[in-house]
């Protein structure tokens, strides 16, 4: 671990700008009224500047090519839209329960997941209008995108994975995994999807999914009640965090086991990869700092 940053309180949700060295992270508890987005310039390690937005923010996605982040607004439905050049929000749309994001630079969209709803909102991010509601399986958590095939992954707390073609915007598969599914990342080079689950007692799993069949692989044992997880597909890496264990565990993308397990800072709830360099940002919900990893 290279840095240790202190940000807002109850830091839950992490995306990396690589091409701005940019990283940004929601806080969840600064204030009751509002929540806030701490930006970290990535070259220093140091926070730049603080954005207001909705009640109890949750995840974070960047559109690195329109300068644009997403921020999912838990406690008043809402996504708020930044303007990265500014760290403005520029935009807020209504929602239902909004938790997890993701975005497809490619086809101008976002995906937004909205827990306790059992659906996701489907946004166009040149209007910032949603345009479809997918049905998905129950509670809906963590959300990825493969652009290149055209796909995207929820993580549903009743145990399943939804696949939705994000071309027509149908379920088109729905796979099942482990106990209370969190996160979800995916590696389009390999062709595997890697989700978090928790399990009986202190250790969690990730179920390795290969995206041609839509078919679990293998399952992997990690630290105790795992979130986030991020792929570096450079590396062939996948990340994911342990909250109990206030740990990292780095898996091996080539032979699917772990390599290496990394103490971090308290209740580690998620985890982004800085594409250009490796580094690894984890956001500590437990003691307001994030976590600075040089993996490669």
């Amino acid at each position: 671990m290279t840095a240790t940053i202190t940000i807002g309180q109850g830091p839950r949700g992490v995306a990396v700008d690589a091409a701005a060295h940019t990283a940004y992270v929601t806080n969840a508890s600064d204030g009751w009224a509002v929540g806030t987005v701490s930006v970290i310039d990535t070259r220093t390690n140091t926070v730049t500047d603080t954005i207001t937005v909705g009640k109890f923010p949750q995840g974070v996605a960047v559109d690195a090519a329109a300068h644009t982040a997403y921020v999912t607004n838990f406690n008043d439905g809402t996504v708020s839209v930044i303007d990265t050049r500014s760290n403005t929000v520029i935009n807020t749309i209504t929602g239902t329960g909004p938790t997890g994001v993701a975005v497809d630079g490619a086809s101008h969209t976002a995906y937004v997941t909205n827990n306790g709803y059992g659906t996701v909102s489907v946004i166009d991010t040149r209007s910032n209008t949603v345009t479809a509601t997918i049905t998905v399986g129950w509670s809906p958590r963590g959300v990825a995108v493969d652009a290149a095939a055209h796909t995207a992954y929820t993580a549903n707390a009743g145990g399943t994975v939804s696949v939705i073609d994000t071309r027509s915007n149908a379920v088109t598969a729905t796979i099942t995994v482990g106990k209370s599914p969190e996160g979800v990342a995916v590696d389009g080079a390999s062709h595997t999807a890697y989700v978090t689950s928790s399990v009986t007692g202190k250790d969690g799993m990730v179920s390795v999914i290969d995206t041609r069949t839509n078919t679990v692989t293998k399952t992997i044992t990690v630290g105790g009640t795992p979130g986030g997880a991020a792929v570096d597909a450079a590396s062939h890496s996948a990340y994911v965090a342990s909250d109990v264990d206030g740990t990292i565990s780095v898996i091996d993308t080539r032979t699917n086991t772990v390599t290496a397990t990394i103490t971090v800072g308290e209740f580690p709830g998620a985890v982004a990869v800085d594409a250009a360099t490796g580094t690894v940002y984890v956001a500590n919900g437990g003691d307001n700092t994030v976590s600075v990893i040089s993996a490669r």
